[in-house]
């Protein structure tokens, strides 16, 4: 699955000399944490929420109302902006995304083209979302957990069991456990669980798991 399936396509942006107080606006009115700086039709840089907040007088302020827009319609984006932006590709992979954002530890990404223009913004919450749909878990499907050692020939031996049964396979994923065991979850159509069992068991890989997710 692409980055263009899932992001957030053409996101509002603003200029680098817009001030704190017109981006404050923008955010609480659509309701989102990050905002691309665009000068010119390029990404010079980004504004999230916690930036703002960083730069907002405290709720303590012996300052008052006037003050304090006056204050907020002095500094500009430009001053506060993060120049660094991490960027993906529209065309890369949801996995790359999920990688990025895991390795530096942030909750959202911009989405360039070839040219450097914004074209979107891809988040956690879309990641999530990408989740849940590709496991299938709003279907209520079957959930099992498989014992397994990584060898060649194991996804056959195991979807061949499942096919001789007529079960069908609504999604595979794999995962290694610190202790190095390999683990098979798999979500299918089946409410009968017992032959199953026995079958895999005997050539290897026993049901650790089962659950029905509604």
């Amino acid at each position: 699955m692409f980055i263009r399936q899932r992001m957030t396509a053409n996101p509002i942006t603003i200029t680098s000399a817009a001030t704190i107080a017109d981006a404050s606006e923008l955010m609480r009115i659509n309701k989102f944490r990050r905002l691309p700086i665009v000068d010119g039709g390029k990404l010079v840089g980004l504004v999230t929420d916690r930036d703002l907040r960083a730069v907002s007088p405290s709720p303590a302020t012996t300052l008052s109302i006037f003050e304090l827009n006056y204050l907020l319609a002095k500094i500009k984006i430009k001053d506060i902006m993060q120049k660094k932006v991490i960027t993906i590709r529209a065309d890369a992979t949801v996995e790359e995304a999920a990688l990025l954002l895991y390795n530096n530890c942030i909750g959202g990404l911009v989405v360039v083209d070839e040219q450097g223009a914004v074209v979107g913004v891809i988040t956690e919450t879309d990641i999530f979302k990408c989740f849940v749909d590709v496991m299938g878990l709003t279907e209520g499907k079957t959930r099992l957990t498989i014992d397994a050692t990584d060898k060649i020939g194991l996804l056959h031996e195991i979807t061949e069991v499942f096919s001789e049964l007529s079960i069908n396979i609504c999604s595979m994923v794999s995962y290694t456990l610190p202790d190095g065991q390999i683990e098979y979850v798999i979500r299918a159509d089946i409410s009968e669980t017992k032959e199953l069992s026995q079958r895999l068991g005997e050539i290897g890989y026993p049901i650790k798991h089962i659950v029905h997710i509604k």
